[in-house]
């Protein structure tokens, strides 16, 4: 997912400090009687006034401060009252946050210790693949010499400009970070010398592992970029902007707050710990001023039909006339149909209204264990069949213009194919948003879609009860953007103690759905693993889909930077079908590269009214156009809606509503 920025927001409520974090500290203190009740040395001197007792100097059994002991905090007797105030304070203020995180810790490991699958020492099925790249590694000496000698030439190239630097010349860095990365964006890590050495070091030796693995020649191309995934993410974790010791603004903002920063920090720590039962739950937004149907998903309209899958929102008109054919979007189950509808200035709904369409959008329901057994073909029939006859009915109309996006363009593209074979006609165009048919090039997920993942994640069904937990699914697209969406948190929360600000983006990416077994395996092993529906091998009905046989108009929307449907994958799809296939590119990624109002006056989009052989070819004679592309698909979508007919009012139609928009399904939370 692509974030582009984090508005400020409140503050969460502090937790308190766990059952355990309490008896450790309570130990302590029970020690410390002890221990003075054992031993009755020579009273102290008196301190002098205004001297705080936890300060004082050590003595000996005599009475006397050793003159060679070490003190941390220099001449204590120069310190006047504030100074010692302030030691003692972040003195207090270490401790407490040490109990907090201890006590924090040793809950979570109760609570984990009747889950063995938690210790499992290759949770990411890597060490195959790892094994295989390293072995041609280790078969390639001259390689790896030469890879070596390039590491100790960058090394000592930063070392010269370290000491040039260190005598007063003005050295230009050896590496930087690339475009984009914001862990040190904090002035420290340039300014510093030593934060700066830091930095660049672990760049250096970053980007050689990187580069190391992704040379390697003689590995089958799926199991080397597992490895070069997984390296990443290893070296992603050990960037120095992690840990408290080597991050600038980390260790400023526990002199500035006496330590209250880390205090904070290890209260987040323990909390999310809490809300995830033992299991780190990491915060990436203050969920707390959110409410579905009140500040988000907010668009007028009733609920005019539903079945054990789906709730059909019609949305209330806010023009006179409309096109006389409707519109129907079918959004991933994976998420919340909101995405559509955050906010009045961004929502795609609201927008596609004033333009003169009478909107419908599926709400998927959120399975529970009753649905685990409803299958790919479940969906197809009671989601968009389903949808389209009720729309059909409620418009008057023989037919509908449909949209997918994501995994619902997949699934309305096996539709569209599985309509061709029966020769129905409801469908009067498709149009798809970050949706893939060939799976060939999906992405990064195509590394948790082996075997042994496979049946890791059958095994996690199985335990659940027969679906696939929301967080689980959170989880699993969080690692594919790790530094966006794991670490730049962790290091927020829990190292500068900063309280997640507010974000209706994220409080939507927070609020996944459940996965039904059945349906969930299908669709990983019968589209990512084998990609069938692009080899014409996907059988539902009892019928071979082939979209050579889909004739109707399509338009494929995709982005130049979405890492879940890459564009490339889309266009291999784009190309799949047998119809006038329109292709476009937005900017930006899988969320922002669609949702992107054009009042927002943000990113660009290209278009080619050709669609040759590859995607490069296309991008090479493609136009690019600032701005959204919402109305160039607008001006595409009315040429293929029909006539201007009377605005149709949700209420009045043949269909009785049931409920307002935007429905109870969408209410319920994983």
């Amino acid at each position: 997912m692509s974030i582009d920025e984090l508005p400020a927001g409140s503050k969460r409520r502090k937790k308190a400090v766990p059952g355990a974090a309490a008896k450790a500290a309570g130990s302590v203190k029970t020690t410390a009687k002890s221990s003075a009740a054992k031993a009755k040395p020579k009273a102290a001197p008196k301190p002098r006034a205004g001297a705080k007792p936890g300060l004082a100097p050590a003595v000996s059994a005599s009475g006397e401060t050793p003159a060679s002991a070490p003190n941390p905090f220099g001449d204590l007797k120069s310190l006047n009252t504030s100074q010692r105030e302030m030691l003692e304070t972040l003195s207090v203020n270490l401790a407490r946050a040490a109990l907090t995180a201890q006590g924090a810790l040793a809950e979570a490991a109760l609570r984990q210790a009747d889950r063995p699958a938690a210790l499992s020492p290759d949770p990411f099925h890597v060490a195959p693949a790892m094994t295989e790249v390293m072995s041609r590694l280790v078969a390639q000496p001259d390689r790896m010499m030469r890879a070596q000698a390039d590491l100790f030439t960058r090394y000592m190239d930063l070392w010269q400009a370290t000491t040039k630097r260190m005598t007063g010349e003005t050295t230009a860095p050896v590496v930087q970070p690339i475009k984009g990365d914001k862990r040190f964006l904090d002035p420290a890590w340039s300014s510093n010398p030593m934060f700066d050495l830091m930095k660049q070091s672990y760049l250096l030796t970053a980007n050689w592992l990187n580069e190391l693995v992704g040379e390697v020649e003689g590995v089958e191309p799926l199991t080397k970029r597992r490895v070069e995934f997984f390296t990443k993410m290893l070296t992603d974790a050990f960037s120095p902007s992690n840990f408290l010791m080597s991050n600038p603004e980390a260790l400023r903002a526990i002199v500035e707050s006496n330590g209250e920063s880390l205090v904070k920090g290890m209260e987040n720590f323990a909390a999310d710990l809490e809300r995830g039962a033992g299991q780190l739950s990491i915060s990436q937004t203050d969920t707390a001023p959110f409410k579905v149907g009140e500040n988000v998903a907010t668009a007028p309209g009733k609920v005019v039909y539903q079945n054990e899958l789906i709730q059909l929102l019609q949305f209330s008109p806010t023009t006179e006339q409309v096109h006389e054919i409707p519109l129907l979007i079918f959004p991933p189950w994976i998420n919340k149909f909101y995405i559509l509808d955050l906010r009045p200035e961004n929502s795609m709904i609201r927008w596609l209204t004033g333009q003169g369409f009478t909107v419908f959008v599926t709400s998927w329901v959120n399975p529970d264990q009753t649905l685990s057994t409803r299958t790919f073909e479940d969906y197809m029939v009671d989601g968009v069949y389903a949808a389209s006859q009720a729309v059909m009915v409620q418009c008057g109309t023989d037919r509908v213009n449909t949209v997918g996006y994501c995994i619902g363009g997949t699934l309305l593209s096996c539709a569209l194919a599985y309509m061709a074979a029966k020769g129905e006609t409801r469908i009067a165009s498709a149009t798809f948003f970050a949706a893939q048919q060939d799976f060939s090039e999906a992405g990064d997920l195509l590394l948790f879609t082996d075997d042994a993942w496979l049946d890791d994640v059958e095994k996690q069904m199985d335990a659940e009860g027969g679906i696939l937990s929301g967080k689980a699914m959170a989880d699993t697209f969080n690692a594919l953007r790790a530094n966006d969406l794991i670490w730049s948190f962790f290091v927020n929360n829990y190292l500068i103690g900063k309280e997640p600000k507010p974000f209706d983006l994220l409080f939507w990416n927070g609020d996944q759905t459940r996965m039904p077994k059945t349906l969930h395996l299908f669709y990983l092993r019968e589209f990512y693993k084998e990609n069938k529906l692009a080899l014409k091998q996907l059988v539902l009905g009892g019928e071979t889909l082939d979209l050579g046989k889909v004739k109707i108009p399509v338009y494929v929307q995709s982005s130049k930077e979405d890492h879940i449907a890459p564009f490339r994958s889309v266009y291999k799809g784009a190309k799949l079908f047998g119809g006038p296939t329109t292709f476009m590119m937005s900017g930006s990624g899988h969320i922002a590269g669609v949702i992107n109002a054009p009042a927002a006056h943000k990113y660009q989009h290209w278009t080619n009214d050709a669609l040759p052989a590859t995607a490069e070819e296309w991008i090479a004679g493609a136009e690019e156009h600032p701005g959204s592309w919402w109305p160039n698909w607008a001006a595409w979508l009315a040429k293929r809606s029909g006539d201007m007919v009377t605005a149709r009012d949700p209420a009045k139609g043949p269909l009785k509503p049931l409920e307002d928009a935007p429905g109870s399904f969408v209410k319920v939370r994983s």
